[in-house]
């Protein structure tokens, strides 16, 4: 099969026709073999009832509906796991992304040898609210991850080769850092393609700006990890070992202050009234605390088992 459609959804009942006969009109025109995969995300209007319809009409579409609303990244994981096309495409359900971006993505990957093709909405039709802040998350995006040449890391339409989606673990909200996730799993030819962006035709957009927040935690989170996450002794190790050092230097230190002081009749050191000693020891006891985080940490499993467990109502 060359191609693999994922669409994440949550109350897209409307834009659901139009996009599958505008995929269907591009597929049927360049003569590809595919599926389209919907994941219904807990969608609280008819969305899966239009699923079931179109099914009917074209044994292409394969379709998956969580019982509630997980988010995207799970809605993508759990099409990942389900992908059989040689290329992967990604995009969302609102019309914003358009359908005719797919073959020259398809392109990219099949012939040029790219692992991971992102979009790059170059000319937005969204509100300077939305805009600048993307802007600085993208900044900082590539900052951290190192991958210089995407100037947007939370485009929804991205291609993919089928190797990398069935090698990236996708969970909470980590959909915005895929290319960042892909690059830590050893797939480092990135590229980017500069995309249409579409007005939305209907509905309303299902993000607020607590996703920026959001965003920068992630960020934090998947850095930490891509250093630390299999080696924690490393980081939490070496900072108790240098908090106990510098504690018990100054412990010592304080000590012997503490006897200079009894041999002397001009000099009193009360060493139950000083600041520094309780700082010398609360700086131990830290030390320790963290020495033993590293060693807990490189104990316990990384991914917990229960992660990406999603309740699926239905399924076909």
């Amino acid at each position: 099969m060359d191609i693999s459609v994922i669409v994440p959804l949550y109350n897209e009942a409307e834009s659901l026709p139009e996009l599958t006969e505008w995929i269907q009109r591009v597929m049927a025109t360049h003569g590809y073999s595919y599926e389209i995969i919907f994941v219904n995300d807990g969608s609280t209007d008819n969305s899966f009832d239009v699923i079931k319809k179109l099914a009917m009409q074209n044994a292409a579409i394969h379709a998956v509906s969580f019982s509630r609303n997980y988010g995207k990244s799970p809605a993508l994981n759990t099409g990942f796991a389900r992908a059989k096309g040689d290329v992967v495409i990604t995009m969302d359900a609102d019309l914003q992304d358009s359908p005719d971006e797919i073959p020259e993505l398809y392109r990219m990957i099949a012939d040029e040898g790219y692992d991971l093709v992102s979009g790059w909405k170059k000319k937005r039709y969204d509100p300077l609210s939305k805009t600048i802040p993307t802007k600085l998350f993208n900044a900082t995006a590539r900052k951290v991850s190192g991958i210089d040449n995407l100037h947007d890391f939370n485009c929804g339409l991205k291609a993919y080769r089928r190797d990398v989606v069935k090698h990236i673990e996708v969970y909470g909200d980590m959909h915005r850092y895929i290319p960042y996730l892909a690059k830590n799993a050893g797939y480092k030819k990135i590229g980017e393609k500069v995309v249409h962006h579409q007005a939305r035709k209907y509905g309303t957009s299902k993000f607020g700006l607590d996703r920026f927040v959001n965003g920068y935690l992630d960020l934090a989170t998947l850095w930490f990890q891509s250093k630390f996450g299999i080696k924690p002794m490393h980081i939490f190790g070496l900072l108790g070992s240098l908090m106990f050092i510098i504690g018990f230097i100054a412990v010592v230190t304080v000590l012997i202050m503490k006897l200079v002081s009894m041999n002397s009749d001009t000099y009193h050191f009360y060493l139950t009234k000083s600041v520094y000693f309780y700082l010398s020891l609360v700086f131990m006891v830290l030390g320790v605390q963290f020495f033993c985080t590293g060693f807990v940490g490189e104990l316990i499993t990384r991914n917990s088992p229960e992660r990406n467990n999603y309740l699926i109502s239905e399924e076909f």
